[in-house]
């Protein structure tokens, strides 16, 4: 491993076949970066919790951390909880590089492939 790990933040849901997507995402990155530690972690009724990632990676050897909310919008999960999560973990872990990434629905690619896929998906 490399000494970095990618978190992927997610709301979490009680159904468990809602992580699917996200699972699926970090497998794809997970094959395409097999020295980078790809983790899960969710902010409300599903395990691993945010901070269990964070030390997992730790665990691991991840020197650098970096939190990719798959949040579509700027709620308070994303606007609030998160910067506070993430001073604690620092203070937690004060030897990991720890940042996040804007969220998902701010990357103007993701709205031009979500565009784009509905474009094509819509065609009759």
């Amino acid at each position: 491993m490399s000494g970095q790990a990618i978190i992927l933040f997610a709301h979490g849901a009680r159904d468990p076949e809602w992580a699917a997507p996200f699972t699926a995402i970090q497998a794809r990155l997970q094959a395409a970066r097999p020295d980078v530690l790809v983790l899960v972690a969710f902010q409300d009724f599903m395990t691993p919790s945010l901070a269990t990632a964070v030390a997992n990676a730790v665990a691991q050897g991840a020197a650098r951390a970096v939190v990719v909310p798959l949040f579509f919008g700027q709620g308070s999960h994303v606007k609030r909880d998160l910067p506070l999560f993430l001073d604690a973990e620092r203070r937690r872990h004060p030897q990991l590089q720890l940042r996040a990434l804007p969220a998902i629905g701010d990357a103007p690619e993701i709205l031009q492939a979500i565009a784009d896929w509905i474009l094509c998906a819509a065609e009759d």
